[in-house]
């Protein structure tokens, strides 16, 4: 099993649990994406290679799930001002990364507008949906479906608020609570709708990757940009203080260092031995 990919599945799984960091958008930072969203998409091409990759990755999602969601629920629960300062700091921090990759194959100023139109589409649809279609009670058998198709499609695209989605199609009220009361009259259908949304949604954002890759992740870049605002809440800017600037910068660092973090042992290590010749010239 390939543990390096195991232990940046854990990170991610962190991601997925932490209010506005998102799991794929830490797959963007670790490289692991596109190689991700290939694997799925053409799965059966070569099945063997394609499982031997996601399954250490998976695995690892899990189990960051299991361990930290308890962790990050009784952190917001018994420090939510701090947790979510914390918290806006590690996406910070993310986004050199995330802009890194989104101008690795090439980035000229047209591409600027695709931003700025994932930022106002991001606005619109996380902000100002206004439940777009009525809240749905006693699904049938097809809007079960619909709602797996929903958690894939935004779980799979980096930047996506998946509570904003459900919500402005009127399934979150659905989702939350069939999840809790396992009701798998509708949870069946639904991870049908989950495992077919995975499958046809990671082929097209695989097919939009290698034929406009710089587009699709400008575009994936504003989504991401409208949602930072909604990891802090009235109480954090009623609570906010000197020590808010302190969770923030530290949330930063974190993030900076762990999103590259063999980059950047190695340049701890080279600046330390410059320090160290230097000494030894002296002397």
């Amino acid at each position: 099993m390939d543990f390096k990919n195991f232990f940046k599945g854990i990170i991610v799984g962190i991601g997925g649990v932490a209010p506005g960091l998102s799991g794929s958008v830490l797959l963007v930072i670790f490289g692991l994406y596109q190689k991700t969203i290939n694997a799925i998409g053409t799965i059966f091409k070569d099945f063997k290679k394609n499982l031997c990759f996601l399954i250490p990755l998976f695995l690892g999602f899990g189990v960051g799930v299991l361990l930290f969601s308890k962790v990050v629920n009784f952190l917001l629960n018994n420090f939510e001002a701090p947790t979510r300062f914390a918290f806006l700091g590690l996406i910070l921090g993310t986004l050199p990364l995330f802009w890194k990759e989104v101008k690795k194959e090439g980035f000229n100023k047209k591409y600027y507008i695709a931003i700025v139109a994932g930022l106002i589409v991001g606005i619109l649809l996380f902000y100002f949906n206004a439940n777009l279609f009525p809240v749905v009670t006693e699904p049938n058998l097809f809007q079960s479906v619909i709602l797996g198709v929903a958690v894939a499609g935004s779980s799979i695209v980096p930047g996506v608020d998946s509570a904003a989605i459900l919500s402005s199609l009127g399934l979150y009220e659905l989702y939350v609570k069939s999840v809790a009361e396992l009701n798998f009259a509708i949870l069946i259908p639904a991870g049908v709708g989950l495992g077919l949304g995975v499958l046809v949604i990671s082929f097209i954002v695989n097919k939009l990757i290698k034929h406009c890759y710089t587009l699709t992740f400008s575009i994936i870049f504003g989504l991401f940009l409208s949602i930072i605002p909604k990891v802090l809440n009235g109480s954090c800017i009623e609570g906010f203080n000197i020590g808010s600037i302190f969770f923030v910068i530290f949330g930063f660092l974190f993030s900076l260092y762990f999103g590259d973090i063999q980059n950047n042992n190695e340049k701890i290590k080279n600046f330390f031995w410059k320090i160290k010749e230097k000494k030894s010239v002296k002397e």
